[in-house]
């Protein structure tokens, strides 16, 4: 165990400050690699080069997760004692079974999201490319060993953490763990220092970083967990995760309900056994069916269906939500910081503008392919392309090679005729390339690519038109210089072209005998587009009170541009961004003071974000972040959505996050609002649905009670629960999305289901239930069919039963609204709603009418005079909640 241990401690020194041979010597490997039998020995020392997940909970520990609401505890506590002092075994199986589909569904739910998110990590595996024992060979990522040599090339996803030993123009985008979008050049050169940060380790390549240009070589230094990502991503499989505004609302709930529900059974009993004399059991069991007819039993298990649904529906729409309260969350979202590449961008750089001839041309204006310009961005250029039409290399180059197809220029064609004999590679000093392509006539043809100001130094003509070849003076020099400028203020990378006919191959072919007497053909501007429907994305969740922020690591002039062109901020508006720098500066009490000044922030690390997400937290706001890099997690975990990526996020970022986006598209994101503010809303109208319904319930108990009536028994309202308040409350669940709900504000961190006047709603329209079903309950008494008191009592306990059933059927289409008029949202648009209302009246009217059940039930039949009277009732709930929402809406208006 002595010695993988020591190599394990070995594996954590820096060695971007040691040389190749030291590199090399520490982990006892060689060019050639190592051989097959250190390579299958290292491995069992070292395990697999694969991330370690979070430990996940079994099935067993999921599902008795879902029996840890204190509600749920009081509901378990209410059916045992129901069956084992009541002997009510058929009101205790069926409030257990009801139970038990809340936490089944729940553990389905969650495992399907793991599932889910297992595809999308498979999908990423690489593959890498090894030399062991001399030969070159591909195998799986997770087999490679530290002293491993990996060959690196345009493409390729770094799989370990590297000591690079070969760099020719190596580029590699570390945006995975740095948020740097920019590539970044790569040499071989020892660093000096201890402290050198991760982005300007340019020896080093680090796991799940890609290749974007040239190629390279490097020793294995670290794998797995040992490897930089691996090292973060421990630290996130320890962050503490945030509670949902639903979980804090509905344990909240729980905990209210269940107090009330104690404290008036308790008055109940007291009341009971020393006011009336009634006997203890009977007492207890009077207390229990009020327990029942109080707690909405089936209210977890709706809320968990209607999630449910929601979940659905956004995963048709790219949004693989992993944990069912984020659905709701994302309805009460403030803020929404999003990054900007690949979410509002397109992560494709694309030609926006052309200038030859001394004019400046769209990139959408037809371009003949003899253009000079044309011919030199593509001839100088590395792009390599597959047989599939894929195109492999630099962002910046395969843009150059797309729009020259996309122009009718295919340089395959052009290589054919004019094949490239040599060249002079880019290198970061002179900022330029050349290549040299030998011609039909002999000569050759010398291509040149870089930038402007540079290449304008070796050109001393200038093309203006075809075949029309000036002197390039310093007027034409200082127009094509402005011209940039102006590109490059508007946050376009901006190249030139520049070439020259020779005769002859110098013998030394350099930048010196190469890259002078140039003819200048042209400038091209390329910008990371923002997508088609961002712009839109962005004015909806701005309308919808919503604040869009951007989050980038590219330069303050880029992230300003794009923002002013997706409309986050007015074009110019500087006094909008903050740097990275300046944020650094700034104490965190002074950042939570003006964060609310800032909606762009550039040069931003990811552990700023952090920062961020915290700031907005403390003003109240409730934020949902994006993240696609390793070192997103810990802000996708602070906060109250994390949304990652599902093309370009890496497997630490998404299971950091509550939500997954299939598609990386800040559109989804504003869709996924919509569909939680429709899903906030829904459940809102179901809780106020079981509220009011329970609540007419207890005051229809309790006042029986105090006024010595008969009083409903358990099963009773057990069924009507089961019954009327289930199918129907499930069915508003889907009701569709009201007009207008993206025109409302955020409700705010400190909102809950009583927000929006459905407490007020719940309190009188609960009372209104239990007044009527009172009042027919007397009026069965007072104007009774029969005339021996026995009947009588039991004709009017049934007409309250039948009325407080119908009530409640009736009252659901008041609640498809809190405050429109049922003819104005619509009365049967909803095809479950209307079939959940026909199930229901058919099953409560079975209990009565059909021969067999009225003893199970404790009802009798009654007769049309009777069942008008009870009908009555129910049309009364309806006409009256209309008529005091109509007065609500004149009062709102006023």
């Amino acid at each position: 165990m002595a010695e993988p241990e020591a190599k394990k401690q070995q594996l954590q020194a820096k060695f971007y400050n040691q040389s190749i041979d030291d590199v090399r010597k520490a982990l006892d490997t060689s060019v050639d690699g190592l051989t097959p039998q250190d390579a299958d020995q290292r491995f069992q020392e070292y395990g697999p080069n694969a991330l370690a997940e979070a430990k996940r909970k079994p099935m067993l520990a999921k599902f008795i997760d879902q029996f840890k609401d204190f509600m749920i505890i009081v509901l378990l506590i209410a059916a045992l004692v129901s069956g084992f002092v009541g002997k009510e075994w058929a009101d205790a199986i069926i409030i257990l079974a009801v139970v038990l589909i809340n936490a089944v569904m729940g553990v389905i739910q969650e495992s399907k999201a793991e599932e889910a998110i297992d595809a999308l990590r498979e999908m990423s595996t690489p593959d890498a490319h090894v030399r062991r024992g001399g030969e070159v060979l591909t195998i799986k990522s997770e087999n490679l060993v530290p002293g491993d040599v990996v060959l690196l090339e345009a493409g390729d996803i770094v799989p370990a953490d590297l000591r690079l030993t070969d760099a020719a123009s190596l580029k590699i985008e570390e945006s995975a763990l740095t948020g740097e979008s920019v590539p970044v050049d790569k040499t071989v050169d020892t660093l000096s220092g201890d402290d050198v940060g991760i982005g300007d380790r340019t020896n080093m390549a680090y796991m799940n970083a890609n290749v974007t240009y040239g190629r390279g070589e490097g020793v294995v230094v670290g794998t797995g967990m040992n490897t930089e990502v691996g090292r973060i991503a421990g630290m996130i499989n320890s962050a503490e995760e945030t509670s949902t505004p639903l979980q804090v609302n509905l344990n909240q709930l729980g905990k209210i309900l269940s107090i009330l529900i104690i404290v008036i059974a308790a008055i109940m009993f007291l009341v009971g056994i020393f006011l009336r004399g009634q006997g203890l059991l009977e007492m207890l069991l009077i207390s229990i069916s009020l327990a029942v007819a109080a707690i909405p039993e089936g209210l977890p298990a709706i809320v968990t269906i209607i999630l449910a649904l929601g979940t659905q529906k956004m995963a048709k729409r790219n949004a693989l939500v992993r944990k069912l309260p984020a659905v709701e969350t994302l309805g009460s979202t403030d803020i929404i910081a999003s990054d900007k590449t690949g979410t509002l961008t397109q992560n494709k750089m694309t030609v926006e503008q052309m200038y030859y001839w001394g004019k400046l041309h769209p990139a959408s204006d037809p371009i003949d392919d003899s253009i000079s310009a044309l011919v030199d961005m593509n001839l100088a250029n590395d792009t390599k392309m597959q047989g599939d039409g894929k195109l492999l290399g630099d962002p910046t180059e395969t843009a150059l090679v797309q729009y020259g197809l996309d122009k009718g220029y295919d340089v395959r064609v052009a290589l054919e005729k004019a094949p490239r004999v040599t060249e002079v590679p880019f290198d970061s000093e002179r900022k330029l390339m050349s290549t040299i392509h030998k011609l039909a006539d002999g000569r050759y043809l010398v291509a040149v690519k870089g930038a402007p100001d540079q290449l304008l130094e070796r050109a001393t003509q200038i093309e203006m038109g075809q075949d029309d070849i000036q002197p390039l003076d310093a007027e034409k020099k200082q127009a094509v210089l402005a011209e940039n400028m102006a590109l490059a203020k508007q946050a376009m990378r901006v190249l030139g072209m520049a070439y020259k006919y020779i005769d002859a191959i110098p013998a030394t072919v350099d930048s010196q005998t190469v890259e002078n007497d140039l003819i200048f053909s042209g400038l091209v501007a390329m910008i990371d587009p923002e997508r088609p429907e961002a712009a839109q994305a962005v004015a909806e969740a701005k309308s919808a009170g919503i604040r869009p922020i951007m989050i980038t690591g590219d330069h303050q002039v880029t992230a300003e541009a794009i923002a002013g062109r997706l409309g986050i901020i007015q074009p110019g508006d500087d006094a909008a961004v903050l740097t990275g720098a300046q944020l650094d500066d700034m104490s965190d009490k002074d950042f939570e003071k003006n964060v609310s000044k800032y909606s762009v922030y550039a040069r931003v690390s990811p552990e700023h974000k952090v920062r961020i997400v915290k700031a907005w937290q403390k003003r109240g706001k409730v934020v949902a972040m994006t993240g696609d890099g390793v070192n997103d997690a810990p802000a996708l975990k602070s906060a109250d959505i994390g949304i990652g990526m599902g093309i370009t996020g890496t497997e630490v970022s998404k299971g950091a996050s509550d939500m997954v986006l299939a598609d990386d598209n800040f559109a989804t994101i504003v869709v996924a609002v919509e569909e939680g503010r429709k899903v906030f809303a829904n459940i809102q109208k179901a809780i106020q649905y079981l509220l009011s319904a329970n609540l007419g319930e207890v005051l229809t108990l309790f006042m029986m009670t105090m006024m010595g009536w008969d009083v409903l028994k358990p099963v009773q309202l057990l069924w009507i629960n089961l019954v009327t308040d289930t199918f129907p409350a499930i069915a508003l669940g889907v009701e569709p999305t009201e007009p207008g709900i993206m025109k409302r504000k955020p409700r705010g961190r400190n909102s809950n289901f009583f927000s929006g006047g459905v407490a007020s709603s719940v309190i009188y329209q609960g009372i209104l239930e239990g007044a009527l079903t009172l009042g027919v309950y007397l009026f069965g008494i007072l104007h009774p069919v029969h005339t021996t008191t026995g009947d009588i009592h039991a004709d009017a306990l049934t007409m309250a039963y039948a009325t407080l059933a119908l009530i409640q059927l009736f009252h659901a289409f008041n609640v498809k609204s809190i405050h429109q008029s049922l003819f104005k949202v619509g009365a049967f648009r909803n095809k479950a709603f209307n079939w959940a209302i026909l199930v229901s009246t058919v099953l409560v009217a079975v209990t009565i009418v059909v021969p067999g059940f009225n003893g199970l039930f404790h009802v009798r039949e009654l007769d049309l005079y009777q069942w008008l009277t009870v009908l009555s009732a129910g049309v009364a709930m309806l006409v009256i909640v209309e008529i005091v929402k109509f007065v609500q809406r004149r009062m709102g208006k006023q």
